[in-house]
């Protein structure tokens, strides 16, 4: 059976990626431990789906074992909050193998970024996938998925990808900012913002009648 998200996860609202509280992706990855059944969509429901997947796996073991089997890539978008790697690669994985997946994700805050790209090893299976998938309804968001041509694959696209995210607290993020070097202009700004605190508490302290 194709499986997904409990219905009392549903309600759950997606957050900016900068708004984002600092839930391990542990946790998050544990709402999603009790997976029960999900109906698709009247018109992709789970019994077509699977019948258009077993009839392409006995399609595939009837051909020759030398004939290539191109891949293909899935751009997936509007992911919810926790849709992160883990449970978006068990999710996706129920149709075919996946060879590739990155989830984009901000670079200072390590946040997602509700979207990522998935390499199925079966061109065939992507297409079902992106037919099922785009345009579902889960958690309160409606995904889209979109097939990527080869020209639309950035050279650079799969930097990270298959890697196990480690989110860094927020407290070290700041820890690490406030401490970390600063460049010319970073410095200008940081006189600045002293200089006009200076001159607002000198303005207060003179209406006050305080000489200062």
């Amino acid at each position: 059976m194709i499986k997904g998200m409990t219905s009392a996860d549903e309600s759950d609202e997606d957050e900016d990626e900068d708004n984002s509280s600092d839930e391990s992706d542990s946790e998050g990855i544990k709402r999603f431990s009790d997976i029960a059944t999900m109906k698709l969509p009247s018109s992709k429901d789970d019994a077509a789906v699977r019948a258009r997947l077993s009839k392409l796996e006995a399609r595939r073991k009837a051909q020759p074992a030398a004939q290539k089997i191109d891949r293909a890539v899935l751009y997936v978008g509007h992911l919810p909050k926790h849709f992160t790697e883990t449970p978006l690669r068990s999710y996706l994985s129920q149709f075919g193998t996946i060879t590739r997946l990155r989830l984009s994700r901000n670079k200072k805050t390590g946040a997602s970024k509700h979207y990522a790209f998935v390499e199925f090893a079966d061109e065939e299976v992507a297409r079902i996938v992106q037919e099922t998938m785009d345009n579902y309804l889960i958690m309160g968001q409606l995904l889209r998925v979109k097939p990527l041509s080869r020209d639309q694959i950035h050279p650079k696209m799969w930097v990270g990808a298959n890697r196990t995210f480690r989110k860094i607290p927020a407290g070290r993020r700041a820890r690490e900012q406030h401490d970390g070097a600063k460049s010319v202009e970073g410095k200008q700004r940081a006189e600045t913002k002293l200089l006009e605190r200076q001159e607002r508490k000198r303005a207060a302290l003179k209406e006050a009648g305080i000489d200062y």
